[in-house]
C-alpha cells in the first residue's frame, strides 16, 4: 500500500492511502525471472585470477558469480564470456587499493524487442592491452552485439562511468521498444531496467491522464523521453523538462526516430523551466511527475499549484515521499483519485506507484 505518514507542509494527519483514495492490488509479472535489460558488474582479482559479480554484503570484496536470475540470460552469457576472454588475455582487474589494473566493469546491454546488445568496458586509463583480439573474440560469441563501447574511468571512485566514450566497434548505439515507440540507448544513457512492466506502467499513467487529443501536457522529469513520447501520440503538444543535457539530447533524438513532431524539451530544474512556461502562456490541462527516490522539488510542487492543471499524474519509486508530496497537493486544492503500485522490480523490496490527481473543482 501507500504509505501513511504525516505531510511535510505541516498538515499532520495521514497522508494519501488514508480515508478514500482507491489503492489498487499491486500489477505483478506472471514470468517475474530474467527481466532485467542491463547488467553492470565490478571486475576484481581473486587469489591470482580475474572475478567478475557482486560485492560482498558491507565490503569491496567481489563474489565471483556466474548467472543471476533476474537478469537476461544474454546478459550473463555476454559476463560470462567477457571475463573468459580477459583471463585468456591476461587482462588485469582494477584494485581499489593500488588504483592499478584495466578493468573496473562490464555494463551491458540488451534491447527485449530487437535483440541488440550492447557491451560497454569501463577501463582505469585509455589503454586496453590486445584490444583488437578483444573485440574480435566478443564479436565471435555473440552475432547480436552492434556495439562495443569503451568508457574511460581514471578516478578514484565507486562511481561506475567516467566522463569519456569511445566506440570500439560497431554503433554508439542500439534500440528498443516499449509499446510502439523506439528507443535510442546510448552507454551512458537511462533506460528502464524492465521493459516489460515500463509498459504496464506507463499505460496506467496513460490513462489517468485521460488524454482525450486537445490537451497540453508537461512531463516535468522526462528523462530521455519515454513518457512524453507515450503520451504524445494522445496529446495536442506535451513538453519534457529534464535536468540532465545528456538526456536531453536522448530525448530529442528519440522524438525524431519516430517521427513525432508535438513534443518540446528543455534542459534545467522543472522548478525554474515551469514558471518560464507559464509567463509564456503555456497552460497544461495535464502534469506528470516522475521524480527520483527524494520525491518532488517543494518549488516544482508550488509551481504546480500555481499552474493549476486539471490532472496531475505521479510516478513514483518511494511510497514515502509520494506520501509526504500528496499531502502538499491536496492541501493546495487537489484530490488524489486512485493509486496503482507496479511491481518493476520483482524479487526486491521496491514498488513504484502511478497516482491519479485531480483538482477539487473539476
Amino acid at each position: 500500500g501507500v504509505a501513511r505518514e504525516s505531510g511535510a507542509s505541516g498538515g499532520g494527519g495521514p497522508a494519501a492511502g488514508g480515508a478514500g483514495v482507491l489503492v489498487h492490488p499491486t500489477l505483478g509479472m506472471d514470468e517475474p525471472w530474467r527481466y532485467r535489460n542491463k547488467a553492470q558488474v565490478p571486475f576484481g582479482e581473486e587469489e591470482g585470477g580475474l572475478v567478475a559479480g557482486f560485492f560482498a554484503k558491507g565490503s569491496h570484496r567481489i563474489v565471483d558469480m556466474e548467472s543471476c536470475l533476474i537478469q537476461h540470460e544474454n546478459n550473463d552469457e555476454v559476463v560470462a564470456a567477457v571475463k573468459g576472454i580477459a583471463r585468456d588475455l591476461g587482462i588485469t582487474a582494477y584494485d581499489e587499493a593500488t588504483h592499478r589494473g584495466v578493468l573496473r566493469h562490464v555494463v551491458v546491454k540488451y534491447g527485449f524487442a530487437t535483440g541488440e546488445i550492447m557491451i560497454v568496458l569501463i577501463t582505469n586509463g585509455t589503454e586496453i592491452p590486445r584490444k583488437n583480439e578483444w573485440i574480435q573474440r566478443i564479436r565471435e560469441a555473440f552475432p547480436d552485439v552492434l556495439s562495443i563501447c569503451q568508457n574511460i574511468n581514471s578516478k578514484r571512485t565507486n562511481v561506475i562511468f567516467g566522463d569519456e566514450i569511445k566506440v570500439l566497434w560497431g554503433q554508439s548505439v542500439i534500440h528498443d521498444t516499449i509499446g510502439d515507440v523506439k528507443f535510442a540507448i546510448s552507454p551512458r544513457s537511462f533506460y528502464q531496467v524492465n521493459p516489460q512492466q515500463t509498459e504496464v506502467l506507463y499505460r496506467k499513467a496513460l490513462e489517468y491522464a485521460q488524454l482525450s487529443g486537445e490537451e497540453t501536457v508537461i512531463d516535468a522529469y522526462c528523462g530521455i523521453g519515454t513518457i512524453s513520447l507515450f503520451l504524445a501520440q494522445h496529446a495536442k503538444k506535451v513538453y519534457g523538462v529534464e535536468i540532465v543535457p545528456e538526456a536531453i539530447e536522448d530525448a530529442r533524438i528519440n522524438a525524431e526516430l519516430n517521427g513525432i513532431t508535438n513534443v518540446e524539451f528543455a534542459v534545467g530544474a522543472a522548478e525554474h523551466i515551469l514558471p518560464e512556461w507559464k509567463n509564456q502562456g503555456i497552460r497544461p490541462e495535464v502534469i506528470v511527475v516522475d521524480p527520483p527516490r527524494k520525491g518532488c522539488d517543494e518549488a516544482l510542487l508550488e509551481t504546480i499549484l500555481v499552474m493549476k492543471p486539471e490532472r496531475v499524474v505521479y510516478v513514483s519509486c518511494n511510497p514515502a515521499t509520494l506520501a509526504r508530496d500528496l499531502r502538499v497537493l491536496e492541501d493546495g486544492g487537489y484530490r488524489t483519485m486512485e493509486v496503482q503500485p507496479v511491481d518493476m522490480f520483482p524479487h526486491t523490496v521496491h514498488v513504484e506507484c502511478v497516482v491519479g490527481i485531480c483538482r477539487d473543482d473539476t
